[in-house]
């Protein structure tokens, strides 16, 4: 039984700590957006598009050293990843914008929503193109 667990965990790995990663990065994003937006600091958008920025770099930094263990090419890597995490940033703000705005729901419930899609589609780009191993020819 031991050997099959271990076995996969192996298997997984990747999404295994990606989600742990991820966890935490989307419970600081949504930290950040909850100080920034539910107190009355921004506006929902504003807040969103700052809280996924530190999102966005903590994340980066903790799947570089501990998930994906690729430290080659670093400008490359984080150029691919910030575009991915622009896109994430796009598209969860685009869901926020339909959800508050034109659905009328609340904003945290929103945020915590678009969170989970989201991390989702970034965790499939990134591993197979900011992280992807690369033959050095």
């Amino acid at each position: 039984m031991r050997n099959k667990l271990i076995a996969l965990f192996n298997r997984f790995r990747n999404l295994i700590l990606y989600g742990i990663i991820g966890g935490f990065c989307a419970a600081l994003d949504f930290g950040i957006y909850t100080l920034l937006c539910h107190f009355g600091v921004l506006p929902y958008l504003w807040a969103n598009v700052i809280s996924t920025h530190i999102g966005i770099f903590t994340s980066f930094l903790l799947n570089r050293s501990f998930n994906f263990k690729v430290k080659d090419k670093t400008p490359q890597r984080f150029l691919s990843f910030y575009a991915v995490g622009l896109t994430g940033l796009g598209l969860s703000s685009l869901m926020l914008w339909l959800m508050v705005d034109k659905m009328q729901w609340n904003e945290l419930v929103c945020k915590l929503i678009t969170i989970v899609f989201v991390s989702l589609m970034q965790f499939i780009l990134n591993k197979y193109i900011t992280f992807k191993q690369r033959d050095e020819r």
